[in-house]
């Protein structure tokens, strides 16, 4: 028996697992892309146990939105795609890194009070995260914008 190429497609989708300590997707770099990305971390984050709603899953839910916005928006490269990764990190954080093909294109903050349009999605990472910052993508073109949250009282 065979399966249909939709079905091959949909086991090929990582899944939210709690066993797991690191969780990556390649997503399109497309406005949906970026919307799979943040539902997945979404997921992701429940199934490790910091349920929707709480902090620190509102708080990864958010960075991932602005990150993954911002690498189909900022760091889109004709045929290429992006990539999500979770990861549960010692010292109790999750790490969130997004990374795209366009190492050129850094990532820039904006004052809210700047006239130009855009940036200040960045000042909600900002706020959110214990810090983050941006890296060379390992073994491929591009960047990797990375950030820290905390998930135990204390930090931050």
């Amino acid at each position: 028996m065979t399966t249909s190429p939709r079905t091959e497609r949909r086991s090929a989708l990582p899944l939210p697992l709690a066993d797991q300590t690191v969780f990556s997707f390649r997503f399109t770099a497309s406005p949906r892309g970026a919307r799979l990305a943040r539902r997945l971390a979404s997921c992701q984050m429940d199934a490790w146990g910091w349920r929707y709603g709480t902090p620190v899953h509102d708080s990864v839910e958010l960075i991932v939105a602005e990150l993954a916005a911002n690498a189909v928006t900022h760091g889109r490269a004709p045929g290429r795609d992006a990539e999500l990764r979770l990861s549960r990190e010692d010292g109790g954080f999750v790490r969130i890194e997004v990374s795209d093909a366009r190492g050129e294109r850094l990532p820039e903050t904006r004052g809210a009070g700047s006239g130009e349009d855009g940036g200040r999605g960045l000042l909600l990472v900002t706020a959110l995260a214990w810090e983050w910052g941006t890296a060379p993508r390992p073994g491929a073109p591009g960047k990797t914008v990375w950030a820290l949250v905390p998930t135990m009282p204390g930090h931050g």
